[in-house]
């Protein structure tokens, strides 16, 4: 027993200090993982990011500050840390080489997330693909088309393209081209038109709708038609406005012409 009461006393005073400066160190590091992922997401929730980079953003911070406390704690036994450190970066090498495409979605995802080109229910343009968007995911973006198409963009392609936010913001431009024949009467129609869209509340009296010349066809004289609308009123005005252009031409006699080719034919007689 006196032998064995030596050996313990031994082992205090030899590994003692250590294990009571580890305990310390996972004590510190534990809190300090606590603070450090509470701090990251108050100033990411006053940055007003998406509450899933919040998340995951946080829990990275968390996880980061325990796995060098762990490190530490082992170096305080003496333990060489270096090898640890070169087969968790040689795992993470070879994890993200096998996984590029899936990490270039989540990269694409968190850039989409903290930089807001475009929120759930905007409706855009982006990677060949048109639609409402209806969810925003770290790895995908999902839209609804027009005739209520589920479509699932990797985050990294949706990304790589240009954007185009149609429903950014609060007002939108109709623009329209309609012809009338050369024969027309250039000032009527853009009476008739001007008149149309007075009468339409939709449309907005600032910026001031306009008509005019754009270019003299081949059949016809082309005009461009430019009222600005909410931008939940686009698709509405547009074809109302088209409608509505085609009757007061009819009741005007301000005729829209279609695409005409002459053709003469040569007759000859063959000589031998």
């Amino acid at each position: 027993m006196e032998s064995l009461g030596q050996q313990i006393m031994v082992l205090l005073a030899t590994y003692g200090m250590s294990v009571l400066g580890a305990i310390v160190i996972l004590i510190l590091g534990w809190i300090a993982a606590r603070i450090g992922r509470r701090f990251i997401g108050n100033l990411l929730v006053r940055s007003k990011v998406d509450p899933t980079v919040i998340s995951f953003v946080s829990s990275l911070v968390y996880f980061l500050i325990l796995t060098f406390t762990v490190l530490a704690t082992l170096a305080k036994f003496g333990v060489q840390t270096t090898s640890f450190v070169a087969v968790l970066g040689a795992a993470g090498f070879a994890v993200g080489f096998a996984l590029q495409g899936s990490l270039a979605n989540f990269a694409a995802g968190v850039l989409i997330l903290l930089l807001h080109p475009f929120k759930v229910g905007d409706y855009i343009m982006g990677a060949g693909e048109v639609g409402t968007v209806k969810e925003i995911t770290l790895f995908t973006t999902v839209l609804a088309t027009i005739d209520n198409i589920k479509v699932m963009i990797p985050n990294g392609k949706l990304f790589g393209d240009v954007i185009k936010n149609v429903t950014a913001y609060d007002t939108r431009r109709v623009d329209l081209q309609v012809g009338i024949s050369y024969g027309s009467d250039i000032q009527r129609a853009y009476d008739v038109v001007m008149e149309l869209m007075k009468q339409d509340a939709r449309i907005l009296p600032d910026p001031a709708p306009q008509v005019a010349v754009s270019e003299l066809g081949d059949s016809s004289v082309k005009f461009i038609i430019l009222p600005w609308v909410k931008t939940g009123d686009y698709w509405s005005v547009k074809f109302d406005l088209t409608r509505k252009i085609k009757e007061a031409f009819d009741k005007n006699n301000i005729e829209i012409p279609f695409p005409q080719r002459a053709v003469h034919i040569i007759s000859g007689g063959r000589t031998n």
